[in-house]
């Protein structure tokens, strides 16, 4: 039985550093050598991924921006792309600005990302800047205003705030039909929660549904810890939370492992595969 297991990375693969431990990279090369088919689904974007995952020797695809892009490392290339619809696109961008809105847009052009801020007034904002730049050396471009950016290839917009901030544009963007949307409670930043914004045809689920296609699998078992990773959940044949997920991921898990402090991912995989 041909079977591919995806996982999360921060809060779920990812110490709390940012970073892989020596333990799972370790465990992760020995396993994919063995033949083990390992890939990943993250929020994040190839530029910070990228560099995460350089020590893992990753022949799979990878799901980024929850499920907007599917990734292949070996030949450095997007393979999917979901893109905001044009008409959508201008409604956010006016909803964005009347409700003076911070965050990060992101468009793909010609196979490159490019990510937009405004201004970085907020220190998460700030944080999240300073870290993919000088971590990853991540290209940022600032625009005077979002609106600028009606006629570029916009994929995926994240807002960051409090979320009582936040609920209101959350249950409005709710019903556009055209739209996924993700409301989840920051990994590292107590209070800051990420609404993130997309096309309705880009979400984790949909993501494991093309590479369950597109490599032909029989079983997908996926690992997680939080609201954005419920789409990954629904669309596995096997799913575990780690110990460290909210509640409501664990409710929907086959069963509950250890920590991604204490390595469960990788220390689940190796039991497994011994």
């Amino acid at each position: 039985m041909k079977t591919l297991y995806i996982s999360d990375l921060d809060g779920t693969l990812l110490q709390p550093n940012i970073e892989l431990s020596d333990y799972t990279i370790r465990t992760l090369n020995e396993l994919i050598a063995g033949g083990l088919l390992f890939s990943v689904a993250t929020a994040r974007t190839i530029a910070s991924v990228g560099s995460i995952l350089k020590d893992v020797a990753l022949t799979m695809p990878i799901i980024l921006m929850n499920g907007v892009c599917i990734y292949d490392l070996i030949h450095q290339r997007y393979l999917k792309v979901e893109y905001l619809p044009q008409e959508v696109r201008y409604n956010l961008l006016t909803l964005i600005k009347d409700n003076q809105l911070k965050g990060f847009a992101y468009a793909i052009k010609d196979g490159k990302l490019s990510t937009y801020y405004e201004d970085l007034s907020s220190k998460p904002m700030k944080d999240f800047y300073e870290e993919r730049v000088n971590k990853y050396k991540k290209p940022f471009m600032q625009v005077k205003d979002f609106t600028e950016l009606k006629e570029e290839p916009i994929i995926y917009f994240s807002l960051m705030d409090q979320k009582e901030k936040l609920d209101s544009i959350y249950t409005t963007l709710s019903s556009y039909p055209e739209l996924g949307i993700t409301f989840y409670k920051d990994n590292y930043t107590p209070d800051i929660w990420y609404l993130e914004v997309f096309s309705k045809h880009a979400s984790k689920y949909h993501a494991v549904q093309y590479l369950r296609s597109y490599l032909n699998l029989d079983h997908i078992v996926c690992f997680g810890d939080n609201r954005n990773d419920l789409p990954l959940f629904e669309a596995s044949d096997k799913r575990y939370a780690v110990s460290n997920a909210v509640d409501e991921l664990k409710a929907k898990a086959d069963e509950i492992i250890g920590s991604n402090t204490e390595d469960g991912v990788a220390s689940w995989l190796k039991n497994v595969r011994d």
